[in-house]
């Protein structure tokens, strides 16, 4: 790993601090009174704060740690060679100290020839050669073999020689360098923030990230997020902490976005050269010309570059397109709102910026409001509503806080009162900046999601929208790209803020008169709207929430004015009255969730709808003709309690998604249901009363997604479900299912195959559905589930062995004493279920399992060999709690295998493990009978062992009802934290557990840390609730010969 990024001790989001601009290092006799002193007092006219050695501190033949200090806290180093300057023990010393400077913290070192030729300097000749005449004999080899290196270093370095600069002129030979001097200290740090909180967890992402591949690689990285994220704030703090190592060569263009707006892309170019080459001595006359300059002057230059809120390409293409244009070792930043722009890096390029948490939110917030950490007592109520509104979003939370500071309580509750109704001024203009930017069609997709469809189904959206004229998917795809809306499957998703900031756009298009607004949502609002029959031709989109008109009857007169609106949603048993066919034909959203209707009206506009979700109505029968649903994708009849039959399903050819889930009542299935040709997904969970499904449902060719769970009338599945070409989910947990049809291996693309129980133990008795026996399973399997089956060997599916694309196998609580299949094709599976096999004796060999992550075994208590484990290289847990019959089968050569195996990953738990042992093993080579345990790491000389890991064995209580939380402390900091409760580790026999982890540590930094040798290392229990009761650590290191060792520490007992 590249090292050269040179860390601070702490996170801080600025750099180390420094004293001086400069430190002079100097001959005393022999320019002290002459052009030192002038140098010197030059330097301090023009604002250079200098540091200049008094006599009094020379004293002896060392320097002093004053002048020490001195050297490191200063940004450049000065250092005048003359005649007489090696004859000073002192002044070399001074030397070698700069140069270690230079070299561990990228000082800039400026060499001066002062009547001496740097040949010389150099090479020891002339005066300088003779003054080492002597000095081997007073100091030492080792010590004069540093200073003629330090001498060869420095006066190889880029300086000024007296005799060739200004013909000698000294007055001008110093403006030369008064010159130098201030292009270098002008490299100044940004202001950062106030108050940096937050920035320590993504300043160490971004310098891995920086750190990650060769030393002489240009390097970019992106930080993209929501306007008023931090991403400027972020990239100020890591500029803060690298700038130094780039020798003057830094250019921070800021507020790209606007000063494009103001300046043209010429002048960006123009001020890119400026800055790094700290002269104004050309003009940029055109972009392809300030492209050539940027690659002919700048190629050769290690730069840092930071291009600040980027919004279009052609900035990217102007300034920094190819990394080709800049020397090895350069570093370019970029932040933007668009990850779009940020194409042409890799994903392990790009930083999405993250949202504070809340403790983070809450000391932002409270510094800036209250000036402390935490609000006083009276206003925390308050403060956690405001910063709960503020989602995590630094800008809102300084912004708020600042706005708020000095009030009294009751004007906070005004203020957040208006607040939630007109979102502040200055956030809604940041978060707007991303809004105007976008084309008009992604606008209204913008502003539909923001006021209707926030949390709502990905696919449904996209179907509505696109069928409103929009082009979703691309709109979609933008708004994500922009940071404007989240996808988290299968879900599309806003910041409350950028929800508040699209409902303020809209607010904004009649703010005194809504029914003229082309959405309506705000409950007072609605209310008036439909009370006061004050709707108009310009609402698109109605939410009426289930606080708004509770108790309020309405009459379907209250839409007739809406003639375009597209989507009605109604949460809530609201009482409509009338004919419903003065409803908009322009609807394509129609949602009427606990609809008090026992039927849909025949005479409904549903000719253009898309979604119908009529969730938990009353509705006995559906009413509605779907012949005159010729768009109708999806419909949602779930918790329909009384719904006895599903609609007929003849005419409606465009039916995708039908989801007539927890209708209790529910028993018959219309035969018609076979001619959806473009059904995808069909689910009956929980419709405890359907005993058939009707055979026609297997000439479904386009269903990908059948979920039956939950239907405990539900046994048999039609023998024709073989036909099912294109169905990949079959979901039946928990029904009546007792066989599955022999044409089940037909499904060819079938990829998930849950049948049987999802009951976990009660008091010992398990809920088991029995299932006959399996004859034979699609061959494209990767997910099978068959838990609590009752299955005995002759049960299983022997081919289950053979099922190479396995990736999950669940097969809990059955009563087979072995498996009849071997493990050796299954070289994808991950997961391995076998929790609650009570009777299981043996298994085959695991060694071929490489891909595995997961093995439970929890409660096999018949168990007695496993074997192969020390080949499972992917290995995270292993839980073997319960299983009362099995022998520790974890030796010391188990966890030697797996820190060798894992030696190149990042530092983190790597293996957890829970078994029955009471007994820490003999080969753990650190133990003690207590709850916590502290120990020194062992001395390790000439780097001939290098530490792999760690092994943690605790002996625990497993019958006490609580969480435990466990810290292990490197060097008095906490960092990795274990936590588990008492319902992962209650063993039936009421004795000791083990929990086991392995972490590996090999030369990667842990949470900021380093395992030193001769360090500190310490575990101990939280709170001391007693639960451990012995601890052991065992430390594995690697040799040079590759071969794994344990080295014993040094354990503190007392």
């Amino acid at each position: 790993m590249n090292t050269q990024f040179v860390v601070g001790e702490s996170s801080s989001s600025s750099s180390p601090h420094l004293s001086y601009d400069v430190f002079l290092s100097f001959r005393g006799e022999d320019t002290r009174k002459t052009f030192t002193r002038r140098l010197y007092t030059q330097l301090c006219q023009v604002g250079v704060h200098t540091f200049i050695d008094d006599e009094e501190l020379r004293k002896g033949d060392v320097i002093s740690i004053e002048l020490e200090k001195a050297i490191e806290q200063s940004r450049v180093s000065i250092v005048v060679f003359s005649k007489n300057y090696a004859s000073s023990s002192w002044c070399l010393d001074e030397l070698v100290k700069i140069l270690d400077c230079k070299q561990r913290l990228k000082q800039i070192v400026l060499p001066i020839f002062y009547d001496v030729d740097p040949s010389q300097v150099r090479k020891q000749d002339g005066s300088f050669g003779k003054a080492f005449d002597h000095k081997k004999r007073s100091f030492g080899a080792e010590r004069v073999k540093k200073w003629k290196a330090a001498l060869t270093e420095a006066a190889s370095l880029c300086g000024w020689d007296l005799r060739n600069v200004a013909d000698g002129h000294e007055s001008k030979f110093i403006e030369s360098i008064i010159k130098q001097v201030l292009q270098e200290v002008n490299q100044t740090p940004l202001d950062v923030a106030h108050y940096p909180i937050g920035l320590d967890s993504p300043i160490k992402h971004i310098e891995i990230l920086l750190q990650s591949g060769c030393e002489d690689e240009v390097r970019m990285v992106g930080i993209c997020g929501v306007g008023g994220i931090g991403k400027t704030t972020l990239a100020k703090a890591i500029y803060n902490r690298i700038f130094v190592q780039f020798g003057g060569c830094c250019c921070f263009l800021s507020d790209i976005r606007s000063k494009v707006k103001e300046l043209d892309l010429v002048k960006l170019q123009e001020k890119l050269l400026h800055h790094i080459l700290k002269t104004k001595d050309f003009e940029v006359n055109s972009v392809a010309e300030g492209v050539n300059l940027i690659k002919a002057r700048l190629g050769s230059k290690k730069v840092l570059i930071v291009l600040d809120d980027v919004d279009h390409r052609s900035q990217l293409e102007s300034l920094t397109r190819e990394r080709s244009w800049f020397g090895s070792g350069s570093v370019i930043i970029i932040t933007t709102r668009d990850e779009h722009l940020l194409n042409g890096l890799t994903t392990s390029e790009i930083y999405q910026a993250k949202l504070l948490n809340i403790n983070e939110a809450q000391q932002l917030f409270s510094c800036h409001a209250f000036k402390s950490l935490s609000p006083p007592q009276e206003y925390v109520e308050l403060a956690q509503d405001i910063i709960k509104y503020s989602g995590g979003l630094p800008l809102a939370l300084v912004i708020l806080g600042s706005h708020l500071q000095g009030r009294s309580v009751e004007e906070w509750r005004y203020e957040f009162k208006k607040l939630r109704a007109i979102p502040h001024g200055d956030i809604q203009k940041i978060l707007r900046t991303s809004f105007d930017g976008l084309d008009d069609d992604t606008q209204r997709v913008f502003l539909d999601i923001a006021c209707a469809f926030h949390g709502c189904d990905e696919d449904a959206v996209t179907k509505t929208l696109n069928a409103c004229g929009f082009y979703c998917e691309s709109a979609i795809a933008t708004l994500v790209q922009r940071n404007l809306l989240q996808r988290v499957w299968p879900s599309l998703v806003m910041h409350d803020l950028v929800r508040d900031m699209g409902k303020e756009i809209v607010r904004m298009e009649s703010p005194r008169r809504p029914g003229k607004r082309s959405r309506l949502f705000n409950p007072q609002e609605v209310c008036d709207v439909l009370q006061g029959n004050k709707g108009s031709k310009n609402v698109e989109v109605l939410v009426i929430e289930r606080q708004a008109l509770k108790g309020v009857n309405l009459s379907t007169g209250s839409f007739q004015k809406m003639k375009n609106l597209r989507v009605l949603i109604i949460d809530g048993k609201l009482q409509i009255d009338g004919d419903f066919e003065q409803l908009s034909k322009e609807l394509r959203w129609f949602s009427w969730k606990d609809c008090p209707l026992e039927c849909i009206p025949s005479n409904f506009p549903a000719e253009k709808l898309v979604v119908l979700n009529m969730q938990g109505s009353n509705i006995e029968e559906f009413g509605l003709n779907l012949e005159c649903c010729r768009n109708l994708k999806n419909l949602d009849l779930s918790d329909c309690q009384r719904l006895l039959s599903t609609p007929n399903f003849g005419g409606s050819r465009s039916l995708e998604t039908l989801l007539v889930a927890n209708c209790s009542s529910l028993k018959t299935i219309h035969s018609s249901i076979g001619s959806l040709d473009r059904l995808t997904s069909l689910s009956f969970d929980g419709c405890e009363k359907i005993t058939d499904l009707p055979r026609s449902i297997c000439q479904l060719k386009s269903l990908e997604c059948l979920d039956i769970r939950e239907c405990l009338s539900l046994e048999t599945l039609p023998d024709n479900i073989g036909d099912m070409q294109s169905l990949i989910y079959l979901f039946a947990f928990d029904s009546g299912i007792k066989e599955l049809p022999s044409s089940i291996h037909m499904l060819i693309n079938l990829e998930e195959l849950q049948v049987g129980s999802e009951c976990s133990e009660a008091n010992g008795i398990f809920s088991r559905r029995p299932l006959q026996r399996i004859k034979s399973l699609p061959i494209y399997i990767s997910e099978l589930s068959l838990p609590y089956c009752d299955l005995s060997e002759d049960d299983v599916p022997t081919d289950i062995g053979s099922l190479s694309n396995l990736t999950i196998l669940d097969l809990r609580g059955n009563s087979f004493l072995h498996l009849p299949f071997d493990f050796s094709e299954l070289t994808l599976l991950v997961y391995l279920f076998l929790r609650d096999c009570q009777n299981l004796e043996t298994l085959p060999s695991v060694s071929n399992l490489v891909s595995l992550e997961i093995l439970e075994l929890t409660n096999c208590e018949k168990l007695v060999k496993i074997t192969g484990l020390d080949k499972l290289h992917s290995i995270r847990e292993i839980n073997m709690l319960n299983c009362t019959s099995l022998q520790n089968p974890f030796n010391e050569g188990f966890f030697s295998a797996q820190a060798l195996s894992r030696k190149d990953q990042k530092n983190e738990l790597s293996l957890q493990i829970v078994l029955e042992s009471n007994e820490i093993p003999d080969w753990c080579s650190n133990k003690v009978s207590a709850s916590s345990i502290c120990l020194t790491m062992p001395t390790v000389h000439n780097n001939e062992y290098k530490l792999l890991g760690m092994v943690l064995w605790f002996i625990c209580d497993s019958f006490r009802p609580c969480n435990v939380h466990f810290y292990v402390t490197v060097a008095d900091k906490k960092h990795l934290v274990f936590e588990w409760s008492s319902h992962t580790s209650i063993s039936r026999s009421g004795g000791k557990v083990s929990r086991v982890y392995y972490i590996c540590c090999l030369e990667k930094p842990c949470d900021g840390l380093k395992m030193k040798v001769g360090g500190k290392i310490a575990v101990k229990e939280d709170a001391g609730k007693g639960i451990v009761k012995k601890i052991g650590i065992h430390l594995l290191y690697l040799d040079q010969h590759g071969n794994v060792k344990s080295l014993p520490a040094i354990v503190d007992h007392s």
